[in-house]
Parts: C-alpha cells; structure tokens; sequence
C-alpha cells in the first residue's frame, strides 16, 4: 500500500468519526459552533477530492447544509481575548452582561461577524467548485456584497471585524481577500473581484501585520492603524497562502507567491516542535474557536505545497498526519486538539474535522493539480460510509 493509499484510508475514518456528528435537523456538527459548520463543510468536500466515491454523500451534505444550516435562529455573540483570540457563545456561554441579546437570524449565511460570512462564502465556493451548481456561487457572491460593507474609510481601512466596527483583525481581511481572488478565478465580472483583491492585499501589506520575520499578527491597534503585536495564530499564517494563491491565479505576479512561501516558512519555525508538530499558544484549552486553527493552516498549506513545492512543506504535512494518526487518536478513531498526544478525550466535531484537514492534506501529495480538482484517483478502494439518511 502506498503512503498515499494509507492516508486516504485514515482520513476516511476521521470522516466517517466526523458525520456521527452530524445534525440533519440543523444542517450543523452538534459540539461545535457557527463558523466551524462552514469550515467542516469544506472539509467533506475536500474529502471528495481524493475519494471521489463519496461526492454523492458529500453533495447531500451540502445541500441539506444549504437549505437547512440558514435557518439558524439562537442567541449568539463573539468577544476578542487579550491575545485576539476570537470566542463564540451561544445560549449558556453568553456573558451574563449580555444574556438579553435577541437570537441572531443567520439567514443567507450573514449575520453581525464579517469573518463568519468569509468562512462560509469559502465553504459555498468549494461547493461550486464540487457540484458545479450556480447557486452556491450565488450564494457566495451575495456574502462577498455584504462584506464589501464592512469596507473602513474612515479608520484604519480594511474591513471591519464586526458589524458594530470595534475591531479590525487579519483574519476577516484575508478571508476577504481569498472570497475576492476565488470570485475573480469564478464568477462573472472578474475585474470588480480582482479589483477588490488587489485593494485587500495593498492595504494589507502595508498595515506592519506581516512582521519582519513574515509571521502575521493578530489584527491593528485602531490608534495607531499598524499591527497589535499580538499573537500568531496558525490560522492567520493558513488562509492568507490560500487566497495569495488565487491572487496569483487571477492576476499572476510571482511576489505573491514568493510572499505565501515565506509566511509559511516563518509559520512552520515558529509554530512547529522540536518534531515538526503544530502548535497554538492557546493549548491544551483552545475552546470551540482555537481547536479549528491548524487544520485551516494545514490545508492552505497544501494549496500551496501544489503551486510551490517545498520539502519543508511536504515534512511538515506528512510529520503532522504521522502524529495525528499515532498519537492523537482516540477509541473510535476521534482526533484531539494536540496533535503531539496524548489523545485528551475530549474530541468534537472541531478538533476532529481539523485533523482531518491534515489527513487530507497529507493524501493529497504528490497528486497533479488536476486532479485535485476532484478528478479521478488511483487508491485502492476503501470502506464506505453508512449514508447519512437526508429526505
């Protein structure tokens, strides 16, 4: 067997672990938020790149995520920690000075969070991208309109975190600039995408956020307009190489490229152990937002690693899943949050989907770019999945 066939067969684990949680009725993962829903979605369709013989379960997801997920309607809120990390609550988790908030209607995929929308139009893009299907493109187009609203003239530009403009932070910029490269590659009118890309990346190498060592920082001091000097998020470090990728598919100039390469370089040698495994600051107790981090770096990772390849890249994709697989691993093939081990008991549908997105990553090398648009494969056949009954 070969090294890739083994990964596929552990990531088809990890998924068929994934869809026991799995909420028909919500379209959602129970144990896990909002925002995760969309980045779990991508996983399933990612899954269906190196086994295409699960893209008939994969669309039923995504369907049933399409018509059902919208309907959403529950007290929900988000707050920024002293080191930027983002926390959501819903229900019981709201803080008490807040417990009287109206429940937030999540319908078309927007609500009060412009990084929440980013999430999700990147989700409704990979299912466009699956099934072919104009209206998840729709759908994404719609979400990217609103976040053009979040638009800062006046501040520091960018666009804002939330709606009530108290913060501006990497993460809702470079999924702003990854939704407008992937419009730009997609979508009718690609110079107004490519002209919103262009503007994103601009202003955004210019704000100090990527540090002199290319590690990017958490968001801006809003007195200052430059970086916060806060912490390095895997996630900042993974979705900027994505969506520099697109930039470059749009509009090629090889300085994005050379950029995405650096940040994740400085990335890896910051982030990564003795052993070549990723960590986050906010380890062992990441919450429901921190445990979606590395797998949203590792899978950028792995669009970069199909653009520029890089041993130090393919090391830490395969160190990564090795470790995972080995030592993060629980009965019933449920993944943690630390993926050095030891397995803590305490996997949801967020630690596991992120890991997930490591096992992917990892039984997508060496594969052509091809076919890694859900292509054909040559693995060996594995064991199917029980269908998810969806009327």
């Amino acid at each position: 067997m070969s090294l890739s066939s083994s990964y596929v067969i552990h990531a088809a684990a990890g998924i068929r672990t994934l869809q026991s949680w799995y909420n028909v009725s919500s379209g959602l993962w129970d144990s896990t938020g909002w925002w995760n829903g969309a980045n779990i979605l991508t996983v399933v369709a990612d899954y269906t790149a190196i086994d295409p013989d699960f893209s008939v379960e994969a669309k039923k997801v995504l369907w049933n995520t399409y018509t059902q997920a919208q309907k959403t309607n529950v007290q929900y809120m988000k707050t920024i920690g002293p080191q930027g990390m983002i926390q959501s609550h819903t229900g019981s988790t709201i803080p008490t000075d807040y417990k009287d908030i109206a429940p937030t209607n999540f319908a078309n995929f927007t609500n009060d969070y412009y990084d929440d929308e980013g999430w999700w139009a990147l989700a409704w893009l990979k299912a466009y991208d699956l099934t072919n299907s104009t209206q998840y493109l729709e759908t994404a187009m719609a979400i990217f309109e609103d976040m053009t609203l979040g638009w800062d003239n006046t501040t520091c530009g960018g666009i804002w975190w939330n709606k009530n403009q108290t913060s501006i932070n990497a993460i809702e910029n470079e999924l702003f600039l990854s939704v407008a490269a992937q419009l730009a590659n997609r979508a009718p009118n690609q110079q107004y995408y490519l002209g919103w890309a262009l503007r994103v990346w601009s202003w955004f190498e210019n704000t100090g956020m990527i540090s002199l060592q290319y590690n990017i920082n958490d968001g801006i001091d809003l007195s200052t307009c430059q970086t916060n000097q806060k912490a390095v998020w895997s996630y900042n470090q993974g979705v900027i190489l994505g969506a520099l990728v697109e930039l470059n598919k749009a509009a090629p100039n090889q300085s994005y490229i050379d950029t995405a390469v650096k940040i994740a370089n400085a990335a890896v040698t910051r982030l990564c152990d003795t052993h070549g495994v990723l960590h986050d600051q906010c380890e062992p107790e990441c919450g429901a937002d921190g445990s979606q981090f590395k797998g949203i770096f590792m899978r950028n990772l792995q669009v970069l690693q199909q653009v520029a390849p890089h041993p130090i890249f393919h090391q830490t994709i395969v160190k990564n899943a090795d470790s995972i697989w080995s030592h993060d691993r629980g009965i019933d093939n449920k993944l943690g949050l630390i993926w050095s081990g030891p397995y803590d008991n305490k996997a949801t549908a967020s630690t596991q989907s992120s890991a997930c997105d490591a096992l992917i990553a990892a039984a997508s090398l060496k594969r052509s770019t091809k076919q890694l648009a859900y292509g054909p494969h040559a693995v060996t056949p594995i064991a199917r999945f029980t269908p998810i009954e969806i009327a």
